[in-house]
């Protein structure tokens, strides 16, 4: 068979992915897809596309993106979650902060610069007509139990994570949520390096069917959410309001999108150009 690496978040929206490779859907093919965790994010995977650690990643669009303007040599090939992801702003729960004006010129905890975290940061610091370059810090936490740690010392003060993923945190008393900010695109796509899309056209085609059938009918499976709930540690009402939110894609991005996306990035000055989409996406 052949070997194949995709990596992703081992969060909720990719619960399809797991479901197709405990079924060994891609034996089918004569494909070992062997799936790799990246807790740290869209930044590390950035990362592990570059090196070929990996042949295919599940990646937030404005990471991706950012990173292909940059000189990645990979290609968005499909919309995996067509919702936007909904960025909840936390605090430590003992924090004097209490509203996201309070935030202004504090330090964000990001999970690298590059990832999610650290771009949503300037979406929302633009959202409130902050200075870009006076009103934003970082420190770099690599993932959510870094950024507890962060937190909780006063090395940073507030941190942007996915809501439902830090909504036990929040249930916990350890962190206090005091805003959100959704990203203004589609939030997931599936990206692969352009080394291993020459070659395996057929390949990429078998396995972007399998997790398109799979995400088609996924909120229709007996008992998901509560499967979800106990898998994630996210409470079944949240789960279920997640559900309802979230709808995954099997279109492409279109070329408007990515020059909006880009457009934002640029004015945030997070990217320094702006690329034909012939160059972004497969």
């Amino acid at each position: 068979m052949k070997k194949i690496t995709i990596g992703g978040v081992p969060e909720h929206f990719n619960y399809p992915w797991y479901l197709t490779l405990k079924n060994k859907e891609y034996h089918k093919f004569d494909i070992n897809l062997r799936w790799i965790d990246y807790p740290e994010g869209t930044g590390a995977m950035c990362q592990a596309l570059r090196n070929g650690d990996i042949d295919m990643a599940v990646i937030l669009t404005e990471g991706i993106i950012k990173d292909i303007v940059d000189g990645n040599p990979s290609k968005i090939i499909q919309k995996f979650v067509g919702s936007p992801l909904n960025w909840g702003i936390h605090v430590a729960s003992q924090s004097d902060y209490h509203k996201i004006s309070d935030l202004k010129g504090t330090k964000a905890a990001i999970s690298r610069f590059g990832s999610g975290s650290h771009l949503m940061a300037y979406v929302n610091a633009e959202n409130h007509n902050w200075n870009l370059t006076e009103d934003l810090k970082f420190e770099v936490v690599n993932n959510i139990e870094g950024a507890v740690d962060t937190l909780k010392s006063g090395f940073a003060d507030y941190f942007m994570w996915e809501t439902f993923m830090t909504k036990p945190l929040v249930d916990q008393g350890i962190f206090r949520k005091i805003g959100n900010c959704p990203t203004p695109w589609p939030c997931f796509v599936i990206a692969a390096t352009d080394e291993f899309l020459k070659d395996n056209k057929e390949e990429v085609g078998a396995i972007l069917d399998t997790v398109n059938t799979y995400t088609t009918g996924f909120k229709l499976l007996g008992g998901i959410d509560q499967t979800i709930s106990n898998r994630y540690g996210i409470k079944l009402e949240d789960v279920q309001a997640w559900l309802e939110s979230t709808h995954w894609s099997r279109e492409q991005l279109s070329d408007y999108k990515v020059s909006q996306i880009q457009e934002t990035l640029f004015q945030l000055g997070i990217i320094d150009k702006i690329l034909p989409s012939n160059q972004i996406l497969v």
